[in-house]
C-alpha cells in the first residue's frame, strides 16, 4: 500500500495532467456533435477491426469442418455426374434414392507413397463405410487408383503410379481403347498402351476412362496426350499421358461403388465358361 502511495506522490503531476486531459476530452466530445461523431466512428472502426480479426480466426479454425462438408457435397455431385449422364437436372433437390448405378464414399488420404515402383495410398475409410476391394478411386481432378485391401476403418489404394496397375482407358474424341499402365519412371506421366494404329490422335487429346470396365464410370478424366510412340513389336501405339492429377499431393478422394459390377462379372464368367 505504501508503494502505491509513494508512486502517486512521485507522479502526481503526470497523473493530474492525464485526469484533466480525460475530463477535457470527455466534455469536448459531449458538447460538440462533430467530435462526438468522429469518436463514434473511430470506436466503430476499432471494434470492427477487432471483430474482423476474430471472425478470420474462427473461419481458419473451422476450415477442417468446412473442407469435410465440401468433400461430402462433392461426393453427392459426383454421384449425380456418374448416374445422370447426358441429362439435365430440373429439381434443385436430388435424393440419393434417385441414384441408380453408382455410390460414392468420401475419404481422406492419411498416407501416400509415390517414390517406389509399387505405390500405395492409405485412406481413413473402410468396410464399415461400405468400401470393398477393387472399387475405383477418383478425386476432383481425375482417377487415383483401385482399392487394394480393406480393414474396418482404413483402406489401401493401388495408386496409378504402380507398375502393377492396369486400367481401361480411351482417347476421348475417337473412343479407341487401350490399357493405362505406369513404367515406374516419372510421377507426372502414365502410359496408354495397346492402342491400334487406326486410332486418330494428336498431342493434347484428352484421355479418359473407358466403358469396358465395371470399376470406373466412363469418361472420368485421366490426362492429355504428351508423346506418341509406335511399338515395333506389336505395331500398336504407346502414348505418354501427362496426368491431370498431382499424385504427390492427394487429399480428399471419392471411392466409387458400381452396384451393377457383380451382376456384370458373373454374367461374363458364365459366358466365358467352357460349354459342356
Amino acid at each position: 500500500m505504501q508503494q502505491i502511495i509513494n508512486f502517486i506522490i512521485k507522479n502526481s503531476n503526470r497523473l493530474l495532467f492525464l485526469l484533466l486531459l480525460i475530463i477535457s476530452l470527455t466534455l469536448t466530445i459531449k458538447s460538440h456533435s462533430y467530435h462526438r461523431s468522429e469518436y463514434v466512428n473511430s470506436a466503430n472502426a476499432v471494434t470492427g477491426t477487432v471483430y474482423e480479426k476474430i471472425n478470420e480466426a474462427d473461419e481458419y479454425l473451422s476450415l477442417k469442418v468446412k473442407n469435410k462438408e465440401l468433400a461430402s457435397e462433392n461426393a453427392l455431385l459426383k454421384e449425380l455426374l456418374f448416374n445422370k449422364k447426358d441429362t439435365l437436372l430440373t429439381s434443385k433437390t436430388v435424393f440419393r434414392s434417385d441414384l441408380n448405378n453408382f455410390n460414392v464414399v468420401v475419404a481422406k488420404t492419411v498416407k501416400n507413397s509415390f517414390n517406389k515402383k509399387e505405390n500405395y495410398i492409405t485412406i481413413n475409410a473402410g468396410t464399415k463405410d461400405g468400401i470393398k476391394t477393387d472399387m475405383g478411386v477418383v478425386n476432383d481432378k481425375g482417377i487415383v487408383g483401385l482399392i487394394e485391401k480393406t480393414s474396418s476403418n482404413f483402406s489401401t489404394i493401388q495408386s496409378i503410379l504402380n507398375t502393377r496397375s492396369k486400367i481401361n482407358a480411351k482417347i476421348k474424341h475417337s473412343d479407341h481403347f487401350g490399357s493405362l499402365v505406369w513404367d515406374g519412371k516419372n510421377v507426372g506421366f502414365a502410359q496408354l498402351i495397346d492402342v491400334p494404329r487406326l486410332a486418330s490422335l494428336k498431342k493434347g487429346d484428352s484421355i479418359v476412362t473407358g466403358g469396358n470396365s465395371a470399376i470406373f464410370p466412363e469418361n472420368v478424366p485421366i490426362g492429355k496426350v504428351d508423346k506418341i510412340f509406335i511399338d515395333k513389336k506389336t505395331n500398336y501405339y504407346t502414348i505418354n499421358v501427362r496426368l491431370f492429377n498431382d499424385m504427390t499431393a492427394i487429399g480428399y478422394v471419392y471411392v466409387i461403388e458400381n452396384k451393377m459390377k457383380q451382376e456384370k462379372d458373373e454374367l461374363e464368367i458364365k459366358t466365358a465358361a467352357p460349354k459342356k
